[in-house]
């Protein structure tokens, strides 16, 4: 049963007028929160950047603002830009989303300074959590239970060395001033301690301006399971049950679900009050989060309070049926809460983010042009997604696309209900991690509840794409009869197409590339179908085709299919997205007469990805062994060290920090030692 507005108490809050919200923040949040807006009658305004001009927040936004450049700190980190933009279009509130300026507490004070209404917590409250530390010694003298670790101003590596041996090994360096897995590391043994040391240092003054740290013992085989409260800033907090978030790569959340599947009724109200206890602390206003952990014993552990809205709220609202924005801005206008036994749970709801990146290359951010983009829609399907159908993916920000979220009665319903949502899920010009997210859903340890922050590293400790050979055989084969089809009905004949041959027995020839196969086709224009040999295989296709869409049956097998083309499909090297219900496939065509490839220069460090260089800790002369750290590349918020692939001498080093390079530039080049002088 969901919260009614009518279920109130009485609030001290005196009331605050808000008529027009921008929205500091991009993509899918924005979105989200103008969804809210428009249901409540308020006006938006979105900001945007130079990268992001045509995504779609702009777009459904009342007015839209530019300001600034591409990079975030030239724009959505701008406080003067955002409140400038307040202005200009006389808007009465801002709401921060998450990320960017969220949770910065000095941000929320300008806002309110300007006679602005700041959908979110006291600047104190941000303050009093935006630093680790202080939020473990704070939530300890609450009685609110702490990983056991050190949080003191002592900074030194001697320190925290002593304090590693201490709790013992292995243990997690943490960013004090931050969150979202920046920052962060599980340490094994005393000598990998300092280089993880210098690593969350310079990632944590790179994020938050703040490079003090600290250390917790690392529990083996957690849960991640954090409560949602809803507070009204005069010390009445409430709680909305809670989610678990244990399936992660790289600290940051992949699936979430509530309810936990590892909480009794006991369990589950003694963490709800300590999450109470926690925004009581602060006298807390607006949504918040507090993360805990819990071990095998089932005894949890704080960790943070995250001051502001989580990307997985949306489970929260399909099993509460509230409207956590909702309760945000009518917090922030001075209206009172509901009572506790108002709020009730009913069913299970999971979420998946999908997001750009490739899991087979160590999750890697995947950048490029959505040439295809197919969201699933139905009952108790919701969606939340920050792009649309020829949208670019940048290097700038966060990889995330959408956010897939279901309802069911019960969680093996909702397991069901988001498999066959990831099935009806096909993106194409950039690599996603659909496939580990259903492989993920599919594995029995899943499907048992037997969810921890290690089940990536223990299950899929290699992941690899799965074999696709004989699905891109057959969609190898439709993408070549889709072009000759519409040839054929663009009345190209008797204008011969290529390959034309006037020996009737002899085929037409098409050679196509995936990104993990070739396929040399020999098509034949048949009365009703046309028949395609490949690799030994003969296939018969017959179907209709639109300019994207192919009905068609091949091998008895009819369904649906997706083709997108590129926008000069006469060019050689030319790709094509098909999709079916399987998946995407990307296709090149191969050139009738290759030129031969230009050869990568040998002992190359190349980048992988588009990206700003962060750090080149080598030089020209310098000798480095294999694994030798040769760059750090950052690109979508996260870090690539690239390594030297065998040990030589450095040759010559093309970058240096500050950069942007784009992918496969030559970055640093290395002489074989034994090649070396």
């Amino acid at each position: 049963m969901s919260a009614q507005h009518t279920d109130q108490s009485t609030s001290p809050v005196a009331p605050r007028r808000i008529t027009k919200v921008l929205v500091a923040n991009r993509g899918e949040i924005a979105l989200r929160v103008m969804r809210t807006c428009r249901a409540l009658g308020l006006s938006t305004v979105a900001v945007y950047s130079d990268a992001d001009a045509h995504l779609p927040h702009v777009a459904r936004a009342d007015e839209a603002i530019r300001i600034g450049p591409a990079p975030a700190a030239d724009s959505y980190l701008k406080v003067e830009a955002i409140l400038e933009a307040a202005r200009r279009t006389g808007a009465d509130a801002i709401h921060p989303g998450y990320g960017f300026l969220s949770e910065n507490a000095d941000f929320a004070e300008q806002v309110e300074a300007s006679g602005l209404t700041f959908i979110g917590p006291r600047p104190a409250s941000m303050r009093a959590m935006g630093n680790k530390a202080a939020a473990r010694q704070l939530m300890a003298a609450r009685g609110v239970p702490v990983v056991p670790g050190y949080d003191g101003t002592d900074q030194t590596d001697a320190r925290f060395a002593a304090e590693a041996a201490r709790v013992g090994y292995p243990v997690l360096v943490k960013a004090a001033a931050g969150g979202g897995g920046k920052g962060m590391a599980i340490v094994a043994a005393a000598d990998a301690l300092p280089a993880a040391l210098a690593q969350a240092r310079r990632l944590a003054r790179a994020a938050f301006g703040d490079d003090r740290l600290l250390l917790e013992k690392y529990l083996l085989g957690p849960r991640h399971v954090e409560v949602q409260i809803l507070g009204d800033g005069e010390g009445r907090v409430l709680h909305i049950f809670e989610r678990e978030c244990s399936i992660q790569r790289r600290f940051q959340k992949i699936i979430e679900e509530t309810p936990s599947p590892a909480l009794d009724g006991d369990q589950r109200a003694a963490l709800c009050a300590a999450g109470v206890a926690a925004g009581e602390a602060l006298a807390y206003r607006g949504a918040g989060t507090v993360e805990f952990i819990l071990d095998a014993e089932g005894a949890f552990y704080f960790l943070e309070v995250n001051t502001r809205l989580q990307v997985e709220h949306p489970v929260t609202e399909l099993v509460t049926g509230l409207d956590l924005v909702a309760w945000q801005i009518r917090v922030a206008r001075g209206e009172p809460l509901p009572t506790q036994a108002a709020i009730q749970t009913h069913g299970h709801a999971l979420e998946c983010r999908l997001y750009a990146e490739d899991p087979a290359r160590d999750f890697l951010p995947s950048t490029g042009h959505l040439a295809l983009l197919e969201l699933p829609e139905g009952p108790h399907v919701r969606v939340d997604a920050g792009v649309a159908e020829g949208s670019e993916v940048s290097v700038y920000y966060d990889p995330l696309l959408a956010k897939v979220a279901v309802w069911g009665a019960d969680r093996g319903e909702a397991i069901d209900r988001m498999v066959g949502a990831l099935r009806r899920t096909r993106v194409g010009g950039v690599t996603t991690n659909r496939a580990l997210l259903q492989a993920v859903l599919a594995h029995p340890a899943f499907a048992q509840g037997a969810t921890t922050t290690g089940f990536l590293g223990q299950h899929f400790p290699a992941w690899a794409h799965p074999d696709e050979t004989e699905a891109e055989l057959r969609r190898a084969a439709v993408v070549v009869v889709h072009r000759a089809l519409l040839r054929r009905q663009a009345g190209h004949l008797p204008t011969l197409p290529g390959g034309f041959r006037n020996n009737l027995w002899r085929g037409q020839v098409e050679s196509v590339s995936s990104d993990t196969n070739t396929f040399e086709i020999e098509y034949f224009d048949r009365v009703d179908h046309h028949e395609v040999r490949c690799s030994g295989r003969t296939l018969r296709v017959r179907g209709v085709t639109t300019e994207t869409r192919f009905r068609a049956e091949v091998e008895g097998h009819q369904q649906s299919y997706r083709v997108v083309v590129d926008p000069n499909p006469h060019a050689e090297s030319a790709f094509a997205w098909v999709a079916d219900a399987d998946g995407v496939t990307r296709f090149r065509r191969r050139p009738r007469f290759p030129v031969a490839d230009a050869t990568e220069e040998a002992g190359g460090c190349v980048a992988p990805m588009p990206g700003r260089v962060v750090q080149v800790p080598v030089v020209v002369d310098q000798h480095v062994t294999q694994g030798q750290v040769l760059v750090v590349l950052e690109a979508m918020k996260m870090e690539q060290a690239l390594l030297a692939p065998h040990e030589g001498r450095v040759t010559s080093v093309h970058c240096a920090a500050g950069e942007l390079v784009q992918a496969g530039a030559v970055l640093v080049v290395i002489a074989p030692a034994s090649s070396e002088a």
